[in-house]
């Protein structure tokens, strides 16, 4: 018999999932893939107000993505867990092998028009 798994567990990975929805924290995570950032770096490479990327940073900080450390005015963020990388980069590879596939489709009907 197959043991069900919790709800509580089910909310939590489905909240975690739905931190890396966003367009605009990926583009944060690939920002802060080289390493830890203040804020106003993060601003300028996004080309966003400061509000919408600390509204990000919060939300990933509370799901246990970011660390955050202050050195005198300014914040700093870096990915607590690398393994975000592996996770993002399966998700690209298999966007990728679904794009390929489909360009074989469309070459394959482009030259069988032309037949």
């Amino acid at each position: 018999m197959v043991d069900t798994v919790p709800p509580e567990v089910v909310q939590q990975v489905a909240e975690y999932f739905s931190v890396l929805s966003e367009p605009m924290r990926l583009r944060i995570l690939n920002l802060l893939r080289d390493g830890e950032k203040c804020v106003q770096e993060l601003v300028d490479a996004t080309q966003t107000s400061q509000a919408n990327v600390s509204k990000h940073l919060k939300v990933m900080l509370q799901a246990g993505i970011l660390n955050r450390r202050t050195e005198g005015t300014s914040a700093y963020y870096s990915v607590s867990d690398e393994l975000i990388f592996d996770l993002c980069g399966m998700v690209c590879d298999r966007i990728a092998c679904r794009i390929e596939e489909q360009a074989k489709h469309f070459r394959n009907f482009s030259l069988a028009g032309r037949q």
